[in-house]
């Protein structure tokens, strides 16, 4: 048994005003809704929540991951940027030069493509085709380990999982890599199977390679590692 991808968590300076952005932009329901916290809950086969967390800290810095949502028809791939264009967010040039996808910027400034029709990649998943990081063939491996996602994509590299159950990829480019500065905004939570013990499970990605590391999280139930690149994770608590 493996732990279950319960959330992507989201630092947010107001964790309201991006939750009604993604909402919007995604289609997905408000599951929970605090000052500090807001969760949504997917409609299709995502398998995880967003959760957007309250955070004093601005964005400086490229995230390490992000969403490429997926276009059925150039009138689509449009629709689409215009309605994120009419939700908040901004169009965002990364050197990208001459592409087919579009790039733009959530109300906060994470990223997110637009990705063209006709992406054989993406061709079987669904509007959230992929999350996209910077990360090495190892942590790829790693992850696909401790999720027990199979391997999708796996050359020059570059490493892809998905779930056994459908939903989107997330995929590793593969060097180079930028180099981590601060903590993400951007982590996975991780549940463990159910009836298992929360330490079992950090044993069992400790053994996989991940570490233990202190962000100032102080006395709370979750247990905070970093995998192998250095991007953090949490494991929650046994339900």
């Amino acid at each position: 048994m493996t732990a279950q991808l319960a959330a992507l968590s989201i630092d947010a300076l107001n964790p309201p005003a991006l939750a009604r952005f993604w909402a919007g932009l995604l289609g997905w329901e408000t599951a929970y809704s605090s000052p500090g916290l807001v969760s949504l809950e997917p409609h299709d086969d995502t398998g995880f929540r967003l959760q957007f967390l309250q955070t004093s800290e601005s964005k400086t810095v490229p995230n390490q991951m992000h969403f490429d949502l997926t276009s059925s028809s150039l009138e689509d791939q449009r629709a689409t940027v215009d309605r994120a264009l009419a939700l908040g967010a901004r169009h965002l040039d990364i050197g990208q030069g001459e592409v087919e996808h579009v790039v733009l910027a959530d109300p906060e400034g994470n990223e997110l493509d637009v990705i063209e029709p006709g992406n054989g990649f993406l061709a079987d998943c669904g509007f959230i085709g992929a999350l996209s990081s910077d990360g090495t063939q190892e942590v790829g491996y790693f992850w696909s380990a401790a999720l027990g996602w199979p391997l999708v994509w796996d050359q020059d590299q570059e490493t892809a999982i998905r779930s056994p159950h459908g939903g989107p990829k997330i995929t590793w480019g593969g060097p180079p890599v930028r180099p981590k500065t601060g903590t993400n905004r951007w982590h996975f939570d991780l549940a463990p199977p159910a009836g298992a013990d929360q330490q079992a499970e950090v044993d069992r990605l400790l053994a996989l390679g991940a570490t233990r590391v202190d962000i100032g999280q102080g006395d709370v139930p979750w247990v905070v590692l970093a995998d192998p690149d250095g991007n953090e994770l949490c494991v929650l608590a046994s339900a």
